[in-house]
């Protein structure tokens, strides 16, 4: 018995139907995306993809890990939200955790462009991470004061770092160098923060003032450390209001 040729489904759905009908399917065919390969030769892989270990600044194009960067959506009312827990739904603009990284981002038209579409910067929105990202590292102090993961005062804390319990030293930044220098002696290993002045330290274990602090290895330590430093690149250089941030808000349109 001979074998029987063989018919593709399309041709053999064109050959029982009608010739209008067999145009309008010969459309449809042509117009989906299997049929059709993109040759536009952009690449929506590289800016809209959030899956990965990695992301890339819209300003310096640096690829990063996420917990070292900023992220911002875009609210229904175009406004520029920060996300610092980088949970907010939409797509994420993602910018190292830098001051003037952001201050480029404010006026070079950066959230515009990466958004696509004209957007709405608030004036305060420097405060508003700075403020945020303060306020994270205050929480996570608390927590690991409440979890008894963290010691405050000058002999606590050389006693965890001799028993070798410390995995990361809190300083006050206002407190003397050569008694944190001292507090150190044989450790310099230890990666060592300063988020905040005495009085705020002292606040969070419920003192006057602490100038040093340490936290148990584990977890909270390391999320402390990548907040701190977060704030410290926000926080840290203290430059001039750029022209064009004042008033009550900024606009920035897709160019």
């Amino acid at each position: 018995m001979r074998g029987r040729r063989l018919t593709s489904p399309r041709r053999c759905l064109l050959s029982t139907t009608s010739g209008n009908e067999r145009e309008r399917f010969s459309d449809v065919i042509a117009a989906s995306p299997s049929a059709s390969p993109d040759l536009s030769g952009h690449d929506d892989a590289d800016e809209d993809n959030e899956h990965g270990s990695l992301r890339r600044c819209a300003v310096t194009r640096e690829r990063m890990a996420p917990a070292v960067m900023l992220r911002f959506v875009i609210g229904p009312d175009r406004n520029v939200v920060p996300d610092l827990n980088a949970r907010l739904p939409g797509r994420g603009i993602w910018l190292s955790a830098r001051r003037d990284v952001l201050e480029t981002a404010l006026t070079r038209g950066v959230f515009a462009r990466a958004a696509r579409r004209h957007v709405v910067i608030p004036s305060d929105l420097l405060a508003v991470v700075e403020s945020g990202l303060l306020r994270r590292v205050v929480e996570i102090l608390g927590l690991a004061r409440r979890a008894g993961q963290s010691v405050s005062g000058y002999a606590k804390v050389r006693e965890w770092i001799e028993a070798r319990h410390a995995g990361l030293i809190v300083q006050a930044s206002d407190g003397s160098p050569d008694e944190c220098a001292r507090l150190l002696s044989g450790a310099r290993e230890l990666p060592v923060v300063r988020p905040l002045v005495a009085s705020s330290l002292g606040h969070v274990f419920g003192r006057e003032r602490v100038v040093h602090a340490a936290l148990r290895r584990g977890a909270l330590a390391s999320r402390l450390q990548q907040e701190s430093e977060r704030f410290a690149g926000v926080a840290g250089a203290v430059m001039p209001c750029a022209s064009g941030i004042s008033g009550d808000r900024v606009e920035q349109a897709d160019k």
